[in-house]
C-alpha cells in the first residue's frame, strides 16, 4: 500500500528533519540545473574557438530555441505539483493520467514549434538581425528543432521523477549528457576523431543527440524501475484522456507564460544594454551568467518545495505544508545571503575567469561588471523570494494569478523603470539593472504574500 507519509517528514518532526528532507530532494535538482547550464557553457566555449560568426548565430538561435522551450515547459512544472498532490493522496491512477497528458501536450507543442524554427530566418531579420547572422541561425535551428520534442519530454520526465523523489537519477543522467555533449561537440564542430567538420550544424546535431539519449534513458528508468513500474506510465500511451489533458493545460500554460515574461524581461534588458555600448553588453552578459548560476540553486530548492507542498496538500496535512514551505523559504533566504556576500566581497574573483586579461578592454569590462554585481547583490534576496514563491504556488496549483502578477511587475514596472533610470535619468547600465530589481521586488512581495495568505494553508 502506498504511503506518502513514509517519504516526506510529518510536521511534528524537528526543523532539522525538514531541512534534511528538503536538501535530499533539492540538492540533486540543483546539481541537475547546474549541469544543464554546463551544456550551454560547453557549446559557447567550443563555438567561440571555431568562429565569431558561428558563435553569434548560435547565441541568437539558442535564444529563440530557449524562449520556445520555456513556453512549452510550463506543462512539466504544472505536472510536478499535480503528481505530487496525487501521490500525497495515494491516487496512482491520477499520477499516470497527469503524466501522460503532460507528455501529450509537450509533444504537440514541440511539433507545432518546428515550422517556426525551420523558417526562422525572416523572423530574425524582421527583429533587426543581420541577414548573414540570421541565415546561419536558421541553419542551426533546422537541425536543433529535432531536439525540441525530446527536450520537452525530458522536462516532463524530470518533473515526474522529482515528484516520485527520484531526483538523483535526474542529476546523473544530466551529467552523462554533459560529457556526451562535450565529446560530440569536439568531434562534429571541428571534425576530430574521423568525424566530418560540420561547424555550427555540428553543435546543433550534438545537442539533438544528447537530448534524444537523455530522453531515452529517463524513459527507460521511468518504465522499468521496479518501484515505478506499477504506474504503467507508457501502457496504451496513445489513448487520450481529455479531462486530464484540459487540467494540465489550464495549470501549465500560465506557468509557461510566467516564465516567458521573466525570460523576456532579461532578453529585453540585453537589447537595451546593447544600446549603451559593447563593453557594457559584455559586462551585462558576465554578470547575468553569475546571477543565473545562483538562480539555479534557488530554482532547485523551489522545485523541491513544489513537490513537498504538493504532497502535503494531497495528503491534506496542512501543518506539514506550512512547515515545509517555511523551511524552503528559510533555506533559499540563507543561500541568498551567501550570494550577496560573494557578489559584494569577491566580485573580481568571480568575473576574472570570463575575461582575457591581455585584451585592452578587459579592465573596463571588469569595472562595469563589478558595479552590476553590486546591483545583483541587491536583488538576490528578492529574486530568491520570487522563484520560491512561484514554486510554492505551483505546489498548490495556483498559476493563473501569478502569471498576471509576473507580467505586470516585469513588463509594466521592471522594463519601464530600467529604461527611465538608464536613459532618462542618465544612470546607464547600472540604472537599467536597478529597474530590473524594481520588477523583481514587486513580484517577490506580491507572490510571497499571496502564498502565505492563501486558503490552501488550512483545511476548508
Amino acid at each position: 500500500m502506498f504511503s506518502p507519509q513514509a517519504q516526506i517528514p510529518p510536521a511534528r518532526l524537528s526543523l532539522a528533519a525538514h531541512i534534511r528532507a528538503l536538501l535530499a530532494l533539492g540538492l540533486p535538482l540543483v546539481g541537475s540545473n547546474l549541469a544543464q547550464m554546463a551544456l550551454h557553457v560547453t557549446d559557447t566555449m567550443m563555438l567561440g574557438r571555431y568562429g565569431v560568426a558561428e558563435l553569434a548565430a548560435a547565441v541568437l538561435a539558442s535564444g529563440l530555441f530557449f524562449i520556445l522551450f520555456i513556453l512549452g515547459s510550463g506543462f512539466s512544472y504544472a505536472v510536478m505539483g499535480q503528481i505530487a498532490a496525487a501521490l500525497g493522496a495515494g491516487d496512482e491512477t491520477q499520477v499516470r493520467r497527469d503524466a501522460r497528458m503532460a507528455l501529450w501536450l509537450s509533444i504537440l507543442f514541440g511539433l507545432a514549434m518546428m515550422p517556426v524554427m525551420a523558417f526562422s530566418g525572416p523572423l530574425l531579420r524582421l527583429l533587426g538581425q543581420a541577414p548573414e547572422t540570421a541565415a546561419l541561425a536558421q541553419q542551426y535551428l533546422r537541425v536543433a528543432m529535432l531536439g525540441m520534442v525530446p527536450a520537452l519530454i525530458i522536462a516532463v520526465l524530470r518533473a515526474y521523477l522529482s515528484a516520485q523523489l527520484r531526483t538523483q537519477m535526474v542529476m546523473w543522467v544530466t551529467l552523462v549528457g554533459v560529457g556526451l555533449n562535450a565529446a560530440l561537440n569536439w568531434a562534429l564542430i571541428f571534425g576530430h576523431w574521423g568525424a566530418p567538420e560540420m561547424g555550427l550544424r555540428g553543435a546543433a546535431l550534438a545537442s539533438v543527440v544528447v537530448q534524444i539519449v537523455t530522453a531515452a534513458l529517463l524513459m527507460i528508468y521511468a518504465a522499468w524501475l521496479p518501484d515505478l513500474r506499477r504506474f504503467r506510465l507508457f501502457q496504451r500511451f496513445w489513448r487520450p484522456d481529455w479531462e486530464a489533458f484540459r487540467a494540465v493545460f489550464r495549470v501549465g500554460m500560465p506557468i509557461g507564460l510566467t516564465a516567458l515574461f521573466e525570460t523576456g524581461m532579461f532578453q529585453a534588458s540585453a537589447v537595451m544594454m546593447g544600446w549603451i555600448g559593447t563593453e557594457q553588453l559584455a559586462a551585462h552578459g558576465i554578470a547575468l551568467e553569475l546571477a543565473s548560476i545562483m538562480f539555479m540553486v534557488h530554482l532547485g530548492l523551489s522545485n523541491a518545495a513544489t513537490v513537498q507542498v504538493g504532497r502535503a496538500r494531497g495528503a491534506r496535512d496542512f501543518a506539514r505544508l506550512r512547515m515545509g514551505a517555511a523551511v524552503a523559504q528559510l533555506l533559499s533566504f540563507l543561500f541568498a545571503l551567501l550570494s550577496v556576500s560573494l557578489f559584494l566581497g569577491a566580485p573580481q574573483l568571480l568575473i576574472a575567469p570570463f575575461l582575457d586579461g591581455t585584451k585592452p578592454e578587459a579592465q573596463a569590462i571588469l569595472g562595469f561588471a563589478t558595479r552590476l554585481l553590486a546591483v545583483a547583490a541587491l536583488f538576490q534576496l528578492f529574486d530568491s523570494t520570487q522563484v520560491m514563491a512561484m514554486g510554492l504556488l505551483r505546489g498548490v496549483q495556483d498559476t493563473r494569478v501569478p502569471m498576471w502578477v509576473a507580467g505586470a511587475c516585469y513588463w509594466l514596472i521592471g522594463i519601464p523603470a530600467g529604461y527611465a533610470l538608464a536613459f532618462v535619468l542618465g544612470l546607464g547600465g547600472v540604472g537599467l539593472w536597478l529597474g530590473l530589481a524594481c520588477g523583481l521586488v514587486c513580484a517577490a512581495t506580491i507572490l510571497i504574500l499571496r502564498f502565505w495568505r492563501g486558503p490552501w494553508l488550512h483545511a476548508a
